[in-house]
């Protein structure tokens, strides 16, 4: 049975009289912990093709190991060059050299729409500062637990990956050298105020990893200190940084390297490792999908990879003071498909920036063009997601939902699936921070396998299970 088979069938059940399944996103809501996250949850959950997970997930693998070659297949190996074409700055650019560790490892969260046909690739979000982990595996775990869907699951062979059990595993490993025999003791690091900002989600992330046991700790850089090659929070030695920072905040404010000299030295010393150095952040600037996405710049890369590349990544190109100047076919171009393109500053996330062509007229679209090069910025085709159905629990009534999938991955590969989704035709941003009526779905994989609930990282199916 297909995806969308299945999506009918859980509709038609849902609205049975007396069917449990319009209980599940109640439930989900109130599962123990989630209750550090106070968003909103859609009817139902989403399903997929476990061979189209499986696809996307290894295509990602190899586009991300693309992206770390681009300094030596693009530019020779002068990194100079590499980070002017990104259009990082001076001070941003010491922030990623000081901290070093220029090749990071595979770690975070990719989005991307599914188009009716396939998934594509928006962004990579590169890093540890990526959330949703905690969230995606809480959401499929409380779904399971109500057994109306937990046997519709069954019938059906719907499974999903526990993203936070793959984080623990990624953790131990990398800890293990300054914590041999022993359990590592990790802390998450946010900026100076990020626990205002973002301590629900970081709290969610902190709940579902001792519930798959392994402790956390949450801080800020401000509450750390040194003591010998070390960080300690309290009188608690801290052996890893679970980074949640980024490199704009430490070059921006006045006493950001004074904040981050503690773990900078500890860093080097070897007595605390940094999970994700802040070079993940280079390679997770939009620019690098511009760059993969021109012909032009392909010279090096094969035939197999450019294939792999225009099918995941919908046209992309690079604007920034140069283009408006120099590259007057690809400005012209870029006014006359305004109501197919959507416009991103490089360096920003949550939706800051994005410019929508086909939401504005000619004047503010050329503006918009000509006020973000100075920055630099892409514009990239535009995607339309494909409808999700879903059953309004009150009114009865079919509805048409917009998801942004979000995959996480780690070093092993894919580590599992969630959707932000907003209702269709409600705009063209789907973010659970600049929409109110977003909601947040937990995906499962229709397998033709005979499994169902959780279930191993796609990276770890059997070799039957991947042909």
């Amino acid at each position: 049975m297909s995806a969308e088979r299945v999506t009918a069938q859980y509709n038609e059940e849902f609205r049975t009289p007396g069917s449990a399944l319009p209980t599940v996103a109640q439930h989900v809501k109130e599962f123990s912990t989630l209750a550090p996250w106070h968003g909103e949850y859609l009817a139902r959950p989403l399903f997929v093709a476990e061979r189209e997970i499986h696809d996307f997930a290894d295509d990602l693998q190899h586009l991300v190991e693309t992206l770390f070659s681009l300094p030596d297949r693009m530019f020779g190996g002068d990194l100079e060059a590499f980070r002017s074409a990104l259009g990082i700055s001076d001070g941003h650019w010491e922030v990623i050299r000081r901290f070093g560790d220029l090749l990071p490892p595979s770690f975070g969260r990719a989005d991307m729409y599914h188009d009716g046909t396939s998934f594509k690739l928006l962004e990579t979000n590169l890093g540890s500062e990526s959330g949703g982990w905690g969230l995606a595996s809480e959401m499929s775990q409380a779904a399971m637990e109500v057994d109306a869907f937990a046997d519709f699951a069954r019938r059906n062979r719907l499974g999903y990956v526990h993203p936070v059990r793959a984080v623990v595993e990624t953790l131990r490993r990398f800890g293990a050298p300054v914590a041999p025999g022993r359990e590592p003791v990790v802390a998450m690091l946010e900026w100076r105020g990020g626990m205002t900002d973002y301590g629900e989600l970081w709290r969610n992330f902190q709940s579902a990893l001792r519930s798959a046991g392994f402790d956390i700790l949450l801080a800020e850089v401000s509450d750390v200190h040194e003591r010998g090659e070390a960080l300690y929070l309290g009188d608690t030695k801290i052996d890893v940084i679970y980074r949640a920072f980024v490199p704009d905040q430490i070059a921006d404010e006045p006493d950001g390297w004074d904040l981050v000299a503690p773990l900078l030295r500890a860093h080097r010393a070897g007595g605390t490792l940094l999970w994700t150095p802040l070079s993940s952040n280079m390679f997770a600037n939009k620019a690098c999908m511009a760059l993969l996405s021109d012909p032009a710049r392909r010279r090096n890369l094969s035939e197999d990879e450019c294939r792999l590349i225009d099918r995941v990544l919908p046209w992309t190109r690079l604007i920034n003071t140069d283009a408006l100047k120099t590259d007057t076919d690809l400005v012209d171009e870029c006014l006359e498909r305004r109501e197919q393109l959507i416009l991103k500053v490089n360096a920003r996330g949550g939706g800051v920036g994005v410019v929508v062509g086909w939401e504005t007229d000619d004047a503010t679209w050329r503006r918009a063009l000509e006020n973000s090069a100075a920055e630099g910025c892409v514009v990239q085709q535009r995607v339309i997601p494909r409808p999700e159905l879903v059953v309004d629990p009150v009114s009865g009534e079919t509805e048409e939902w917009h998801a942004a999938y979000g995959m996480f991955y780690t070093p092993d590969g894919c580590a599992g699936t969630y959707a932000k989704v907003v209702p269709a035709g409600s705009g063209s941003i789907i973010s659970i921070a600049a929409h109110a009526k977003a909601r947040s779905a937990a995906v499962f994989h229709q397998s033709e396998r005979p499994v169902w609930g959780e279930v191993p990282a796609v990276g770890e199916l059997p070799a039957d299970a991947a042909k």
